[in-house]
């Protein structure tokens, strides 16, 4: 798929004076709506596990994230939520009315496990909904960015289940000029909700290890991001730099069979 960002970062050209108002807009809209703010398992030598260090934070919410300027929830122009067949578990695929494009890259499957704060993380956060949405191999967002306009892949919504996890079929995104490679989501009270595009609970990012990165880069189709990952460091990145355990996700499986990250969302 085409769509690169030569000139600028696609979600950061210009840095966080770009993404706050557009995260203080987001907020106005969640306000509006009448929604309050709370604060591939293997044994082969490429496959491995990465798991974050360990952290005491406890069971405090997930870091409220921008959405960036490409959320396609209707907050920046399109509104992809409202269209049928968002509600899907593998976002590989554009679907509906787009160009029917699927997005190349590296095997990954996505879990979040939504739980509730209040009661220390114990309790899982059944019939809640999560929209996930990511860039694609070669760095450009569905829906926005030049050459994809017309396609509306890895981008979708599931129905946690009595667990609150919710499983997206995924590809490996890549890493454009700026930003860490990281995933968008949006926790929202019910599926309804989701589909209406109302009432968000929370907004964040799931980051993905250096290691992981580093082996998923070096495979067919992920040149560019080799460059743009060598000048970055989690530490560094406009989002992540100031705390990033409780969002760097587990990561299991290797190249071959794809990845599974995993991440646990107290809202």
């Amino acid at each position: 798929m085409t769509g690169r960002h030569d000139d600028a970062p696609p979600e950061h050209g210009g840095g966080l004076s770009h993404d706050l108002p557009v995260l203080a807009r987001r907020k106005m809209i969640r306000l509006m709506a009448g929604a309050s703010l709370v604060p591939v398992v293997g044994c082969t030598a490429e496959e491995k596990t990465s798991a974050p260090s360990s952290s005491s934070a406890g069971c405090a919410e997930i870091p409220e994230e921008t959405a960036g300027p490409y959320p396609g929830d209707g907050s920046n122009g399109v509104n992809v939520l409202k269209e049928s067949g968002v509600v899907r578990g593998d976002i590989t695929r554009s679907f509906g009315d787009s160009a029917g494009g699927t997005a190349d890259g590296v095997s990954l499957t996505i879990t979040l496990t939504v739980v509730d704060a209040a009661s220390g993380c114990g309790t899982p956060k059944r019939g809640a909904a999560v929209y996930l949405w990511h860039c694609d191999r070669e760095g450009a967002y569905s829906l926005y960015s030049e050459g994809v306009t017309d396609e509306n892949y890895l981008r979708g919504v599931q129905e946690t289940d009595d667990k609150g996890r919710v499983t997206f079929r995924s590809v490996f995104p890549g890493c454009y000029p700026g930003r860490w490679p990281h995933v968008h989501f949006e926790v929202y009270g019910s599926l309804a909700d989701a589909t209406a595009a109302t009432s968000i609970t929370n907004t964040s990012q799931l980051a993905f290890p250096r290691d992981v990165c580093d082996a998923v880069y070096a495979t067919d189709g992920y040149g560019a991001s080799v460059r743009n990952l060598s000048g970055l460091s989690l530490e560094d990145d406009g989002i992540f730099r100031d705390g990033h355990d409780r969002q760097l996700a587990t990561m299991t499986g290797g190249t071959g069979r794809g990845y599974t990250a995993a991440l646990t969302v107290p809202v």
